[in-house]
């Protein structure tokens, strides 16, 4: 392997400061589904070149930025084997919402999430493409709501907002939203249960906080995968 070479911990570190929400476990689990294949050392340690590290970056991109789900991302990296040009994920673009819009008129872009996302009403609105009755309907059933103690809307709250509106276009409405609220509330309480006994310790409470949330999206969106394809 020519070039310089990282271990995973490595990695971890070099794409940290760009992706806060990154684990070792999401890397294996990124490799454990195909889209990531470094090189193994006689001992068994992965050996990551830079165009591994190039290609972790892409798919963390893509899901940050774009919000796009695995089986999307895989299709661009194979257009990228192929030595095809995938689509740009710099600035994705919805379709826009409103009846005043025709069909696959594009809409605001969604803000790219680099620095935390701190929004008032008008610029989720915007940034979302949804209406202001939509928003409205989506806090009604706390769906939606602003920072705790702030008055200003973060990062989930826009990615709620996007996804409920492109579920809209497969005739998905506030009562699937609600499903799915109710099923992160449960997983949210298990987390908080298993963290307790770390509670007189911040630092590590906040740690184990992270590693467990990452194992428990990684194997619902696993499990979720796994169902449709019976």
């Amino acid at each position: 392997m020519a070039g310089p070479v990282w271990s995973i911990g490595q990695v971890m570190k070099l794409l940290k400061p760009d992706f806060a929400d990154l684990s070792i476990s999401k890397i294996r689990f990124l490799e454990t589904e195909g889209l990531l294949s470094p090189e193994r050392a006689p001992s068994g340690y992965r050996k990551y070149a830079e165009s591994d590290v190039e290609r972790l970056r892409y798919i963390l991109t893509c899901q940050r930025d774009s919000f796009q789900p695995l089986k999307v991302i895989r299709e661009h990296l194979e257009m990228i084997d192929r030595g095809e040009e995938p689509p740009s994920v710099d600035q994705p673009a919805p379709p826009g919402a409103g009846s005043d819009k025709e069909p696959g008129v594009q809409g605001p872009v969604i803000p790219q999430p680099r620095a935390p996302i701190r929004m008032n009403r008008r610029e989720l609105v915007r940034a979302s493409g949804i209406t202001e009755a939509h928003l409205l309907e989506l806090e009604r059933h706390q769906l939606v709501r602003t920072k705790r103690g702030h008055d200003w809307y973060g990062q989930e709250a826009l990615m709620v907002c996007v996804a409920s509106r492109r579920l809209r276009e497969y005739g998905m409405d506030i009562r699937h939203i609600r499903a799915m609220r109710q099923a992160a509330e449960r997983e949210a309480g298990m987390i908080e249960q298993t963290v307790l006994p770390h509670a007189r310790h911040p630092q590590r409470a906040n740690q184990v906080a992270t590693e467990i949330t990452s194992l428990v999206l990684h194997a619902h969106a696993a499990m979720v995968y796994d169902l449709l394809q019976h």
